[in-house]
């Protein structure tokens, strides 16, 4: 059976079958773990599936939207959002962006910012912020997925162990009322905990839609970040989550009275 034969087989099994085992593969197609793994790799750069440890789960109706259409999802609330993080980012410090359309609006809200020194796995972030004020702006190496302008993968992470950060802003394709923070690919999560990591200040950006959603992979729990800027009230689960760590939570469109009397609730 040839790969083509078999990647499609596997999709087959995702639309039958939430997940996929790479042992399980090997057996039914007689092919090595290594073969199944690099199916499994193809699959996963193509949007077809997402890969977690052990095998692959299918991706949602939501993860599956192209990404530019997912640019005009909540297209209000993302902009509001990047308003309160230009306001908590200051003029000459650094920062780490990654993949997603709402760092992509957290880049156009710095876009007035001096002095600054941006780092982006997102070709679209450095793109967009070419020009204009002064600042030093760094894509971090690696292979470009060409779906999302992504760079993801070893390489990626070992580029942006390199770097300390005063600011690490990120993404994320699901939260769960516990407080883990979520998304699909094993590959994008690996370099979010890698910017996360290598930041002094850790901040998540992410619209109340995405408690309604659910992903696979851990990026990490809100225990791990300093802050996070969200467009509606969170569930009281995860306030109280936010509230035992000392994490802040900022709802856009609330005034910072009001953000504070939430915080002290």
């Amino acid at each position: 059976m040839d790969a083509t034969t078999r990647q499609s087989e596997i999709v087959d099994l995702l639309n039958e079958q939430d997940r996929v085992e790479v042992d399980d593969l090997a057996r039914r197609f007689g092919v090595s773990a290594q073969t199944v793994r690099a199916d499994l790799r193809d699959l996963s750069t193509r949007g077809a599936l997402s890969r977690i440890h052990g095998g692959a789960v299918r991706i949602s109706a939501a993860a599956n939207r192209a990404y530019g259409d997912r640019r005009k999802l909540n297209a209000e609330g993302k902009q509001a959002m990047a308003a309160i993080a230009a306001e908590v980012i200051p003029e000459n410090c650094s920062v780490t962006l990654n993949i997603g359309t709402s760092t992509e609006q957290v880049a156009r809200a710095l876009s007035g910012h001096r002095g600054l020194t941006v780092i982006s796995n997102n070709i679209n972030i450095i793109n967009m912020m070419m020009g204009g004020e002064s600042r030093e702006l760094i894509l971090v190496g690696g292979a470009v997925r060409q779906s999302d302008g992504a760079i993801v993968g070893e390489d990626a992470v070992e580029f942006i162990s390199r770097y300390k950060v005063d600011f690490a802003v990120i993404g994320a394709s699901a939260m769960d009322e516990d407080g883990a923070i979520l998304d699909h690919d094993a590959r994008e999560v690996s370099v979010a905990r890698a910017i996360l990591k290598n930041a002094r200040t850790r901040v998540l950006v992410c619209d109340h839609g995405k408690f309604q959603r659910s992903a696979p992979v851990r990026i990490c729990d809100v225990a791990d970040l300093d802050l996070v800027i969200t467009d509606a009230p969170v569930p009281d689960a995860f306030a109280e989550a936010a509230r035992m760590a000392g994490t802040r939570i900022l709802i856009a469109g609330q005034s910072e009275t009001e953000n504070e009397s939430d915080e002290n609730d």
